[in-house]
């Protein structure tokens, strides 16, 4: 399975590279679409016999099903139980974080978790939690070895945090929230269907622990707290931050996934 993020993608620096329906996104649309396709590439050739795509991005609706490997699946959409992870609990061999991010609250081309701006902060079991990191907690629990993770490198730096035995690769080097240098996807498709192919030997299901786990997010304005602590079981903690507990990370997923959209409700204008 591939979960695929966009922020991380091959050239993308910018918020009008990702946003629905900009110029710029149309035109990286193509390479997101490659990077996914070299990944395919790099599976397949290291025995992968089925590939599963979920788009994990934004609406969801952004690889060019038409340019896609022809030997890959594609779930496409948003309103998934599982968002990001909607499928890692099909029986998967395997997971790769592909385009994924640095957290937010760190230094990373266009960190942040789940919300652009909002939240400035996540912490699983009180430590400071990526995109990666969460969802790498939830693989775990279904017995999912994470394979690759892509994006820029401290993305892998934190990937190395997380899951040290996975493959890494870094399209791009960090100067900025907003600044990069970039590896040209020709270039960049090599480097990630030769780690894809490496992944592969750590492919294969083992047993998952089904473990509680407790979450709190900070956000950047008090009135958002506030509204996802009328979430019942979530808890505000302090003026901008909330947290609860769950009886697994799969739940614990789930409710922040409301927090999130509750959150996101809530912002008003410019000033959010």
């Amino acid at each position: 399975m591939i979960s695929a993020d966009m922020e991380g993608a091959t050239g993308v620096t910018w918020t009008a590279d990702v946003e629905v329906g900009t110029e710029q996104w149309q035109r990286f649309r193509k390479m997101f679409t490659g990077d996914v396709n070299a990944c395919v590439t790099g599976l397949f050739a290291g025995g992968a016999t089925d590939v599963l795509v979920n788009e994990a991005h934004s609406s969801q609706r952004n690889i060019l099903l038409e340019d896609l490997d022809t030997r890959a699946r594609m779930l496409t959409g948003r309103h998934k139980p599982l968002s990001m992870m909607q499928g890692i609990d099909s029986g998967v061999d395997g997971v790769v974080f592909l385009g994924y991010h640095a957290a937010a609250g760190l230094d990373g081309v266009l960190s942040h978790t789940y919300l652009p701006n909002q939240i400035t902060g996540v912490w699983l079991d009180g430590v400071r939690a990526s995109e990666g990191r969460l969802n790498s907690a939830l693989a775990a629990e279904h017995g999912v070895p994470v394979l690759l993770v892509t994006g820029d490198d401290l993305t892998c730096v934190d990937a190395a945090e997380y899951d040290p035995g996975a493959e890494a690769v870094a399209v791009k080097e960090c100067v900025s929230r907003y600044a990069a240098i970039c590896t040209p996807p020709a270039v960049t498709a090599t480097m990630i269907s030769d780690a894809a192919r490496a992944g592969m030997a750590r492919a294969g299901r083992f047993a998952g622990t089904v473990a509680g786990h407790h979450i709190e997010v900070e956000f950047d304005a008090a009135h958002l707290a506030a509204a996802a602590a009328v979430v019942p079981t979530v808890e505000l903690m302090d003026v901008r931050r909330v947290g609860f507990d769950a009886v697994s990370m799969t739940e614990a997923m789930k409710a922040f996934k409301v927090v999130t959209a509750i959150a996101s409700g809530a912002v008003e204008g410019s000033y959010g």
